[in-house]
């Protein structure tokens, strides 16, 4: 049952999308604030913990899912498990993420261990943003520590946007594939930090299956006084391919450490990595300067195109 307060969240959602909402569920300081299940994707609460399991159909194809996480308290810490089980034949889209409006000096952090069971045949487009804020003033931190564990049936595909650009205090991201023959991982992931902010990414994909391909492309700014660290690992274990690249642009005290792994244990396995870290260069910024941008302004141009 959807109630009036409900109705208005869903009403939104669907005016800022500009198509009539399908499946969602909106988490807000710990409470559910909206649900709605579809014919095909359907959202329960679980009974030994907090989350919700979400399971989508055999041959759903089209549809998306929306389970964004609302915290708008000092001091509230939770921790929440979602599982996707997502059938064969399938073709959708997940859109999740965490934004933090911290209007006190206390911590406010959210940690949110999301699995995925996809079937045979899939295609799964998964899309994660971070954003926090506080008000003027108040010193209270925001926190945010997602995992994500997927496991790709055969043939199957995801994709994973994860974003967070400013305004979260500490972050460790943990990820994992495990990818069964003929399926493939990409992960485009985006981040900026500023200020005292630090930023930990854990990421690790096992090609388990032959012709399993996987490919992760990381891109990060990190200003001030912040601190980044990124380890991303692909193992393979049968005839496969994959490919990581991290891409950093460090600015003024700020540290940076980039530590891209590949580990072979088949001789048909072909696996690559790449790394590079620096400054933005003065003849960039001098050529948009020469454009009529003021050396903040160019600055800025750059950064946008680097994380879009």
């Amino acid at each position: 049952m959807i109630t009036e307060i409900d109705a208005k969240l869903l009403e939104k959602i669907a005016d800022l999308t500009g198509k009539p909402v399908g499946a969602l569920n909106i988490r807000k300081d710990s409470g559910c604030a909206a649900r709605q299940s579809t014919e095909h994707i359907e959202i329960t609460s679980k009974e030994d913990k907090p989350g919700i399991d979400i399971r989508i159909k055999d041959g759903t194809r089209g549809e998306k899912c929306y389970i964004p996480v609302i915290i708008s308290k000092t001091g509230l810490t939770e921790m929440v498990y979602n599982d996707f089980f997502v059938g064969d034949n399938c073709d959708v889209e997940i859109i999740a993420g965490c934004g933090i409006h911290n209007s006190g000096c206390d911590e406010s952090r959210h940690d949110g261990i999301h699995t995925f069971y996809i079937g045979k045949n899939s295609r799964v487009h998964y899309s994660e943003k971070h954003y926090g804020e506080n008000d003027p003033d108040q010193t209270g931190k925001n926190v945010m520590n997602p995992q994500t564990i997927v496991y790709l049936g055969e043939n199957s595909t995801m994709e994973m946007d994860t974003v967070q650009i400013r305004g979260i205090d500490s972050t460790k991201r943990f990820t994992k594939f495990v990818c069964e023959a003929g399926s493939e991982v990409v992960v485009t992931e985006r981040l900026l930090t500023h200020g005292k902010q630090i930023a930990e990414s854990d990421m690790e994909i096992e090609l388990n299956g032959d012709d399993a391909r996987g490919r992760v492309i990381s891109r990060s700014v990190a200003q001030d006084e912040s601190e980044q660290v990124f380890y991303p690992r692909m193992v393979g274990n049968a005839k496969c391919f994959g490919h990581v690249q991290c891409d950093s642009i460090i600015m003024g005290t700020a540290k940076v450490k980039s530590i891209p792994a590949i580990s072979a244990n088949c001789t048909d396995a072909q696996l690559i990595h790449e790394a590079a870290i620096g400054k933005i260069a003065g003849d960039q910024l001098l050529k948009l300067e020469t454009l009529g941008l003021s050396p903040e302004e160019a600055e800025e141009t750059i950064l946008k195109g680097f994380l879009a």
